[in-house]
């Protein structure tokens, strides 16, 4: 790699549009995507908030804002949910944490701001395909906001869109697949330049294993990207094409609604939706573990001042994961009567994919012995995200077995298994990243006092929530039921842990205010970073430029790259981390 900032002339200052804006700078990107994420995890969150008070006292008028609706309003007449809204906002609340939260955070906002620092690049391959992403992405978002003030209100068929429900579903229903083609084609511009920028790009030196964890993972999650979403886009226009142009690729024949037969050709399949979107669905879930467990393994390496335990083995585990994600995609579908062959196929590939998984986390175990550890806020976010994302992962063994699938299909056990994937996991992780990097970004580091009440407090209060829904859903408690289970005899020995799970969520609501203070606290009056290197790392985003690094290119001077990424406390170094450009031990 040649190091050219010639196509970036900053001998003019560029416009504040040019360079806040429509920027090319894979640095401000990746400020962009992390903010509007976050603005819409934010969003998202409220969502849930609305529907666990509608589970904890069903029928009752919002709190605080419920008397600002009048009795003709469609959605909360008087304050009070009405079904279809609730279906909503289940919809929405998930197509907006993973779509446009969780996964643009973690791949489009951490992959273009660290990425091309770690691996020694000036930029991404193609800025400007960057820059296009991005607004991609936003226009996507709008969209899908715009749909809630739409007749009928936003899309109310589950995040997940089946049909034939979705085929005849309200026009926020379109405007959902709209947002979705936007949200896929993001993807898709950002995975590409990812792959791109890695295999080509790396600084002199920065042999495949010499590339830090978080780069592998991001590397993996840009092929599980580039190989499935276009799966889903596809099936978007499909079903668009139903819902607009009349055709029937998802309608079987004789569907009737309302009473009335729908006029259409018939002979489609609801089946062939299911398994274009979780072709898609299940690598998208590696989508978001892998990035985080390349965060928490940055972390773990930096605070326990030792090497990552099994390095090798952890790189080889994610190929072999990234692999099978793509044939594991039925077990969700086993109560479609798919047959003991299939169903024992797809049984097996599920429990081999937990092997790789185990490793990883693991060796991230193995890498806390013996280490002299430095618990910060990053640090114990790393940590709690180890035992929440084993959680996550053992309640899901029964749910890969057909004959365990029967019992908790679609109950809350599935709703706390995937949740503790993702909120205590994946949203712990990102946690950790935000933490970790905020004086690369910003060269101030955020108030560890405040971190460390955002960790425990939300350690706690995230388990109040989902804890208990494993609870409800072994015995037999059905998702997505507007009064959480009230008319169920079967559900009443377990529907006090409504209210329990409510409070806990309005509570971790309240956890979250010491982390935006301190977000926004720390950029303007944060403690200034001791150095460009706080943390004493090893990787070239801490050694070989400022914090916040320059503008365009990065580095003052093209990085060499002489040593492995985790080379901490060495025998006869003088100091307990060796960076990777540093050609001699001191």
């Amino acid at each position: 790699m040649q190091l050219n900032t010639s196509a970036h002339d900053n001998s003019h200052e560029l416009p504040f549009w040019r360079k806040y804006i429509f920027s090319t700078d894979h640095k401000v990107i990746g400020i962009q995507y992390s903010i509007t994420a976050l603005l819409f995890m934010l969003f998202g969150f409220s969502l849930m908030m609305m529907m666990r008070w509608q589970l904890a006292y069903p029928e009752q008028p919002l709190p605080f804002i419920g008397k600002f609706f009048s009795e003709d309003n469609p959605f909360l007449p008087g304050g009070v949910l009405v079904p279809e809204f609730y279906n909503s906002l289940g919809a929405m609340h998930g197509t907006i944490m993973v779509f446009l939260g969780i996964v643009p955070l973690a791949v489009g906002g951490f992959v273009n701001y660290v990425m091309p620092l770690q691996i020694g690049a000036p930029d991404m391959a193609f800025p400007k395909l960057n820059m296009a992403s991005y607004w991609v992405y936003f226009i996507g978002g709008v969209v899908m906001l715009y749909s809630f003030i739409l007749p009928g209100g936003a899309a109310n068929s589950g995040w997940t869109s089946y049909p034939p429900l979705a085929d005849v579903a309200t026009v926020g229903q379109t405007y959902w697949l709209f947002g979705m083609i936007f949200l896929i084609f993001s993807s898709l511009l950002g995975a590409l330049n990812t792959l791109v920028t890695v295999i080509q790009l790396r600084a002199k030196g920065m042999t495949w294993m010499r590339l830090p964890f978080f780069v592998w993972a991001q590397f993996i999650t840009g092929f599980l990207l580039l190989l499935a979403f276009p799966a889903l886009e596809a099936a978007g226009f499909l079903q668009l094409m139903d819902r607009l142009a009349g055709t029937s690729f998802f309608l079987p024949t004789g569907l009737v609604v309302s009473g009335e037969k729908i006029a259409a050709s018939g002979g489609g399949s609801p089946l062939l939706w299911q398994h274009l979107f979780w072709f898609l669905a299940h690598p998208e879930v590696y989508v978001l573990i892998l990035p985080a467990l390349g965060i928490v393994a940055e972390i773990i390496a930096n605070n326990t001042r030792k090497p990552l335990w099994g390095y090798k083995s952890m790189v080889y585990s994610l190929f072999f994961l990234g692999f099978m994600s793509f044939i594991v995609w039925a077990h969700h579908m086993y109560m479609t009567g798919m047959g003991n062959v299939i169903s024992s196929f797809f049984q097996i590939t599920t429990m081999i994919i937990s092997v790789p998984s185990v490793i990883i986390l693991s060796c991230l175990f193995l890498s806390l012995w013996g280490g002299s550890i430095r618990f910060n806020t990053p640090m114990l976010f790393a940590l709690g995200f180890l035992p929440m994302f084993g959680i996550g992962g053992l309640t899901g063994l029964p749910l890969g077995l057909s004959t365990a699938n029967i019992h908790l299909h679609d109950t809350y056990y599935v709703i706390g298994h995937f949740h503790y994937v993702v909120a205590p996991g994946t949203i712990f992780a990102l946690f950790a990243g935000i933490y970790y990097w905020f004086p690369k970004v910003t060269g101030r580091m955020m108030h560890e006092g405040l971190g460390k009440i955002h960790f425990w407090f939300s350690m706690v209060f995230m388990n109040g929530i989902f804890m208990p829904m494993l609870i409800q859903g072994l015995a037999g408690v059905s998702r997505r039921l507007y009064d959480g289970g009230l008319t169920y005899a079967h559900a009443a020995p377990v529907l006090h842990w409504n209210k329990v799970m409510s409070y806990s969520a309005f509570a971790l609501g309240i956890a979250q205010i010491p982390f935006i203070i301190n977000f926004f606290w720390s950029i303007y009056a944060g403690k200034k970073a001791s150095s460009n290197n706080p943390w004493d790392a090893t990787t070239l985003e801490w050694t070989a430029t400022s914090s916040p690094p320059l503008a365009h290119g990065n580095f003052e001077q093209e990085p060499e790259v002489f040593r492995g990424p985790y080379e901490y406390s060495l025998p006869g170094a003088s100091k307990d981390f060796t960076p990777q450009n540093q050609r001699e031990i001191v």
